[in-house]
Formats: structure tokens, sequence, C-alpha cells
């Protein structure tokens, strides 16, 4: 059975949120470890967090992947940002030890007028200070559209990135769908060469963690604006095929969706009912 699931609220806790994803139907979830837009983080509850991974035994809820807030930017041309950054990421990866073995998504950030190369370096220079071998979480690049000046818009940045790091056996790539389809790779049309121009210049064992989203602009726009499965320009046929793709199918797949819970549950029995059995 395919990993599945979406964004929701850790605003109530680790319980809660588990409590969350398993009326929706997911068996996999993401959430942010604070407030998207600001740097406040809820405190932990060890008692919260033994009851949720006793729930998520029993519902086998196999993956989270918790994301960064929006407002971490690691290649800032402020050095009180890139500190910002660097303080956020930091406490995050001491607090997802509590539920060992997930992953943690960020976006690698904006040069804003710095250039590629520079951005590139100072986001290797933040992983390079923070991961650690001893540690269990393994930390995501998410593939980015290329709106404005942000790093991560091709394969060739990401893989730039992971060529400075020193520990990247606990560094890894999330895929977004909307974002590699409005940065130009046909993930409709020609998915197996997209994914043979990942392994090419990636590796696919980085892999490890789809944002399945639509979107709303046709591939190459450059816009990161997200549709509803199926309702955009990458289509519900193109969905299909990726969760159902050899490399792909055992990874979770996290809806980033515009919708309410009851547009998730749909989307989340929609994508199930088209995985292909044997």
């Amino acid at each position: 059975m395919i990993k599945i699931g979406n964004h929701i609220s850790s605003s109530k806790g680790y319980l809660a949120m588990g409590k969350q994803a398993v009326k929706l139907g997911a068996n996999a979830f993401a959430f942010f470890t604070r407030n998207p837009r600001g740097g406040k983080a809820k405190e932990i509850v060890p008692s919260d967090v033994e009851a949720f991974l006793e729930l998520a035994r029993e519902q086998k809820i196999e993956r989270l992947v918790a994301h960064a807030p929006y407002t971490m930017n690691a290649c800032s041309a402020d050095p009180g940002l890139r500190e910002f950054a660097r303080n956020i990421m930091e406490d995050d990866l001491k607090r997802l030890e509590y539920t060992p073995g997930n992953y943690y998504n960020f976006h690698p950030g904006s040069h804003v007028k710095q250039g590629p190369e520079a951005g590139i370096a100072m986001i290797a220079d933040m992983l390079n200070e923070l991961l650690k071998p001893e540690q269990s979480t393994i930390v995501l690049l998410e593939t980015m559209s290329g709106k404005g000046s942000e790093v991560g818009r091709n394969f060739e940045e990401l893989r730039a990135i992971i060529d400075r790091v020193e520990v990247t056996e606990k560094l890894g790539v999330c895929m977004d769908t909307c974002h590699v389809w409005d940065g130009g790779y046909d993930i409709a049309g020609h998915l197996d060469d997209v994914l043979e121009e990942f392994d090419r210049v990636i590796g696919m064992d980085r892999l490890k963690a789809v944002h399945v989203n639509d979107s709303m602009n046709p591939m190459g726009s450059h816009k990161d604006r997200h549709a509803r499965i199926g309702e955009g320009m990458i289509g519900l046929e193109a969905f299909e095929r990726i969760i159902n793709h050899p490399a792909l199918h055992d990874l979770p797949f996290i809806l980033e969706t515009p919708n309410d819970d009851e547009g998730w549950t749909r989307e989340i029995a929609m994508l199930r009912s088209m995985e292909h059995q044997g």
C-alpha cells in the first residue's frame, strides 16, 4: 500500500496530528515544525510523543516528513537571517529526535541577487555545521520551481549543494511535482526521462519523499501555484503513473494541495484507488 498523507497542523501536538491523519485515511503525513511564517515552535510534551508513537505503530503510520518554516533562508544576503535559519534548523533537528528515523524537508532558499553559486555555498556551509553522523533524521532539499532567485531550480543546483556537504548520508531530496513541472521537467509526458535525469545528476538513492501537487500553470512557468490533483496542468493520468512508478512507489507521497479536510480525504482515497495491485 502506498504511503500517502497531507500537511497536518501541528498546533495540537503529535497525538492530535496522528489522530487527524487516521481520520483522513493517511498512513504518512507532513507537518510544520513551527509557525510556517514565523519562528516560534510548540513545546514538545514527551508523554504526547509516546502516545503518538503507539498510535503510529497501531495504525501503521509509516513516515513523517517535517517541514521547516518558509521564513528560513539559509542563503540570505543578511547575515542575521542566515543565523536565524541556522538556529531554527539546529533546534528542529534536536526536536525531531523525539520521533527518530524521519525526514526534515526545507526550501534551500533565495540568493537575492548574490548569484546561485554564492547561495549554494551558504546553504552547504549551514548543512556542514549542523548535520551529524549520529542524528537519525534525514534532511531533505526540496526541488524548487525557479521563481525569483530560488536555489534548487534544477537538479544540477541541488547536486552542487550535495557535493559540498560532508555528512552526505544524512542528506536527501524531496521532489515536488508542481515545482519540477513549473521548473521545466515534463513529468506528465516524459516521467521516465525526468527520473533518469534525476538519477544521472543526483542519484535515485537520494530521493526520499514526493510532494504530490498538480500545477495551475504550464510546464516551465516558474510560478509555483499548486492545484488539486487532476484539476491542473499536470493532469490525473500523470499522477496515476507517478504513484505507481517502480522508482517512486515505496516513497511517502505528501499532498500540499489547496484543500480542506474533506478534500484531502477524497484525494487520498482517489490516489489510493489508482494504485496498481500486484
